[in-house]
């Protein structure tokens, strides 16, 4: 049974204090998932003389969706991307000759490591899309969240129908 005692409730030796000094205070806002879908965008971003990390943090904010005010950490609120000329990123330092991806076949002494300037000549979209992917959360949100990633080695992409807003970062 709820009674009423001073300024607020007790229910069931719980008391909730209920707070009318300020009925105009801001709470926050969560949005649903029919919202996020509805205002969702694509931008496309140009790699060539970008930083790999430097880029590829900017990505995964616009990914999850934190550069929007009405970012909900539980909804895929974010925006779709989609980046050209990912064959010309640029590493600093002595990154271009120490830099090791390594991956484990599954066998025994499956280790293989690829040095950086051999994975940039296979495959060029490789590099960004595990640096990308290292920074997410390790949720199956993120998963979702890095289908709508689009990279391409080159200068041309095949998203012109999602009317990308061009960005300069």
């Amino acid at each position: 049974m709820a009674k009423m005692r001073g300024e607020g409730i007790v229910l069931r030796n719980l008391t909730v204090r209920i707070s009318m000094s300020n009925p105009k205070k801001s709470s926050t806002i969560l949005l649903t998932v029919e919202e996020a879908r509805a205002n969702r965008n694509w931008f496309l971003l140009d790699a060539a003389g970008k930083t790999l990390g430097r880029l590829a943090t900017e990505v995964v904010k616009i990914l999850r969706g934190k550069h929007k005010p009405t970012f909900t950490p539980h909804v895929d609120s974010g925006d779709g991307v989609i980046i050209i000329n990912a064959e010309k990123i640029v590493v600093t330092g002595a990154k271009e000759a120490q830099k090791i991806y390594r991956y484990h076949t599954g066998a025994m002494s499956g280790m293989r490591e690829i040095p950086f300037r051999t994975m940039r000549a296979k495959k060029p979209t490789y590099m960004l899309r595990h640096a990308i992917k290292g920074m997410m959360p390790k949720t199956r949100l993120s998963e979702a969240q890095l289908k709508k990633l689009r990279i391409f080695a080159g200068e041309q992409h095949d998203h012109q129908a999602q009317n990308p807003i061009t960005v300069n970062i």
